[in-house]
Formats: structure tokens, C-alpha cells, sequence
């Protein structure tokens, strides 16, 4: 078989992390654009909601009218002390347009880079072809019973599903682009699902 060269592929990754953190300052995940894309009618309405209000003053504008509509007047305001003034935190301060969700068609659009890279790597080095199974490896470690096979692939892409969505992102979110912008809960997190992987494999090939 024909592969492409391991550095093309990272540095294929490289950029495509890069990018995407320059862009939308946020970092990308695969499952999290799975969760919101499937979502996408929810996603829109709020992608309106957002757009309605382009800074900060008419946000608090929309809500306070909303809490007097509801409530039927609104709590008064504390009288002004300057001495208690404080300068709200960083994150606080950012414009909401910094704080928004990456629009719901890049993240389709990310889906679907995902699909058409795999197929462009597939066919260029001649090894594209249709099949139902993951290959001779994986038939000789689970089963030959294809039935029992895809009852094994079904169970096993719910866990992963299960676990992605429990660890607040997956191997792309928290591998590549978390760990890429140090953000601790992210090195924990790889840290701790490839470790895992490697347990499994071991077990899978020594012990069992």
C-alpha cells in the first residue's frame, strides 16, 4: 500500500489548527461540530437571537425590558459609588462578537473538509474502495461474524459518543487544538484517553 508521508499529514494538521485558531479564536473539535450541526435549527435561532444585538448596551437594553415585561417593573438601581468601581475581568469586558459560537456552516463546512481530505488521500494513493468492515486487523482481534461485528461498531461509536461528549471535546478538540493552546483541562484530558488507548491495545494484544 502507498501512504502519504507522515509530515504531510502533520503538516496538513498544523495548519488546519493554526488557521482555524486565527480565525475564530476558539479551539475546533469534530464532536462538538457533530453535536451543533445536528442541532443546526436550535444553533440558528440563536445565531439570530445574537445578531440582533451588536454590543454590549443593547444586550442589556433587550434583557432588562424582558425582566419588566415579565415582572412587571423593574429592581432599582443601587445609587453610584465610585469608590466601588471596579474594572470588570478581561473576559467580561470582550465585546460579544468575540464571545459567539463559531456560525453553524463552518462548522458543516469543517465536516465536510473532513470527508472530502479523507477521499482526495484515499484515491490519490490508490487505496479507495468501498467496503463494510475496518479491515483484516480488526476482524481477526473482534470477530469474523459480521453480525456481531456491527453490534461491536454500533456499541462501540455510542461509548465513544458517550465518553467525547463527557470530556467536553475529543481528540481534536482537546489533542490538537486544546493541548496547541496549553489549556490544562485539555493536556489532562489527552493525557488521560491516550493512555487509555494504549491500556486497551496492550490487553488486546498480550493479554487477551
Amino acid at each position: 500500500m502507498s501512504y502519504w508521508p507522515w509530515w504531510a499529514g502533520a503538516i496538513g494538521l498544523a495548519l488546519v489548527t493554526v488557521n482555524y485558531t486565527l480565525t475564530t479564536d476558539k479551539s475546533f473539535g469534530v464532536s462538538s461540530a457533530w453535536d451543533r450541526v445536528l442541532h443546526w435549527r436550535a444553533e440558528r435561532r440563536i445565531e439570530q437571537m445574537e445578531a440582533e444585538f451588536t454590543d454590549e448596551r443593547a444586550l442589556v437594553d433587550a434583557l432588562s425590558a424582558a425582566t419588566a415585561e415579565h415582572f412587571g417593573t423593574l429592581p432599582e438601581a443601587p445609587a453610584h459609588d465610585p469608590a466601588h468601581d471596579v474594572a470588570p475581568p478581561a473576559a467580561e469586558s470582550a465585546p460579544i462578537a468575540n464571545r459567539r459560537s463559531v456560525p453553524v456552516a463552518a462548522q458543516a463546512a469543517l465536516l465536510i473538509s473532513v470527508f472530502v481530505g479523507g477521499w482526495v488521500a484515499a484515491v490519490t494513493s490508490g487505496r479507495f474502495k468501498l467496503r463494510g468492515d475496518m479491515g483484516e486487523g480488526f476482524r481477526q482481534i473482534v470477530t469474523a461474524d459480521r453480525p456481531t461485528m456491527f453490534a461491536v461498531l454500533f456499541v462501540g461509536g455510542i461509548l465513544v459518543g458517550f465518553g467525547t461528549r463527557l470530556a467536553g471535546g475529543c481528540s481534536s478538540g482537546h489533542g490538537l487544538s486544546g493541548c496547541g493552546r496549553l489549556q490544562p483541562v485539555s493536556i489532562v484530558a489527552t493525557a488521560v484517553f491516550f493512555g487509555t488507548a494504549v491500556l486497551v491495545s496492550f490487553l488486546l494484544w498480550k493479554v487477551i
